[in-house]
């Protein structure tokens, strides 16, 4: 099976940008670079941060494009959105208790769809009554599972990333351990950034967003770090026995050196010949 992942997708009023990007056409440039290569996907998720304001016109602007797509999709919601304007949209992604989460069985397995958001903060929260959701949905299925959400699940050692990660994340850690037999991988959104690891055992990723980026600076401690490395989506192919992640840096303009083209040989040493 295969997953097309977008996230922070930070769409906002056309005409404007952010950090000198378009986000609403870096969106759609993504769209485009991955149907064209990945018609094949099963599924396309964004884990978030679909708004930058989360405004209501932006969530029908989102609308409009993924109805119009050749491939099922699913959402979660970032710090950047407001829930009840996102649900005023897309009604049916709220659950029982008005959050935004859904399941969707699929060949590979059951894939959940988590809502980290807490108004009024730039951190994560995943509640009690999330996890009661959450629980019931571990609980009714063997697996494997695929968890999507928002904010890193763990630290990442970027302090000012680390200040807005999933707030009690020990505490959602320690919660998901008693389910890792089930859950394959985890994918997540938020930092902008190329990230691997594993939470309670259980393998994770994340990725650059379709607009602006990230950058691991370590050694500032306070302010965020952003910077103009190229935008990009992720590709997930999901086995029995494998999980592989790429992410597709579409935003990239160089040269592709392709072996075999009339210039690859000046990419190898003068006297090397294969």
């Amino acid at each position: 099976m295969k997953i097309l992942q977008l996230t922070d997708i930070h769409l906002t009023t056309p005409g404007q940008t952010i950090l000198g990007r378009d986000s609403n056409t870096n969106f759609r440039k993504a769209l485009s670079h991955a149907l064209n290569d990945h018609a094949d996907a099963d599924l396309l998720v964004i884990t978030g941060d679909l708004s930058d304001w989360g405004d209501e016109a932006d969530y029908k602007r989102l609308r409009g494009i993924l109805d119009e797509l050749p491939v099922e999709w699913a959402l979660c919601i970032g710090n950047h959105d407001n829930r009840e304007r996102f649900l005023s949209v897309f009604p049916e992604l709220a659950d029982e208790n008005g959050f935004v989460q859904s399941v969707r069985d699929m060949d590979a397995g059951r894939f959940v769809f988590l809502d980290t958001n807490q108004p009024g903060t730039h951190a994560g929260c995943y509640c009690d009554q999330r996890k009661a959701w959450l629980e019931s949905q571990l609980e009714s299925c063997d697996g494997p599972i695929y968890l999507f959400m928002h904010h890193n699940p763990m630290p990442v050692h970027l302090a000012p990333l680390d200040s807005i990660r999933l707030h009690q994340d020990d505490a959602f850690r320690e919660f998901i351990a008693g389910h890792a037999q089930k859950i394959r991988h985890i994918f997540f959104g938020h930092c902008h950034l190329p990230l691997a690891g594993s939470v309670a055992g259980i393998p994770t990723t994340s990725l650059r967003g379709t607009n602006h980026q990230g950058f691991a600076n370590f050694s500032e401690k306070e302010l965020l770090t952003s910077s103009h490395l190229p935008q990009a989506y992720g590709v997930a192919f999901l086995a029995d026995d494998y999980v592989t992640v790429h992410m597709i840096e579409f935003g990239y303009e160089g040269e592709l050196k392709i072996e075999g083209s009339p210039d690859y040989k000046q990419w190898d040493r003068a006297s090397m010949e294969r």
